[in-house]
């Protein structure tokens, strides 16, 4: 009797630990702001991002420019706000590794940053 208690035990022991392991964290928030002069920063709670890891990020864009633009470029390239348009929003983005940098298109000579997805 013992014998198949310990099994027992040790079968619904495995099987929690299995279905704890299939709950999938919270994308990582960045915050990615433009204007309204001539900055552009993309941001992990108050820290510019140098790195980050390859994976889903909730983005909360910031254009507080109409004369400005916020794009990503890199191994996955987008446009997350366009000249013209002022606002915010929230996009979810699976980033790839390799370099990025985001620029403000028409001013790219002065407003770019950038960051590395390892």
């Amino acid at each position: 009797m013992p014998i198949r208690l310990i099994a027992l035990l040790t079968a619904v022991t495995a099987v929690a630990f299995s279905l704890a392991g299939t709950g999938r964290a919270a994308p990582v928030r960045l915050t990615a702001t433009v204007g309204p002069g001539y900055t552009i920063t993309l941001k992990k709670g108050t820290v510019k991002v140098k790195t980050l890891k390859r994976g889903k990020y909730t983005i909360a864009i910031r254009d507080r420019s109409s004369e400005h633009n916020f794009h990503l470029r890199g191994p996955v390239n987008r446009t997350f706000s366009s000249v013209g348009w002022t606002g915010s929003k929230t996009i979810t983005i699976v980033l790839k590794p390799g370099r990025y940098s985001y620029v403000c298109d028409p001013h790219s000579d002065e407003m770019i940053g950038g960051f590395r997805v390892t």
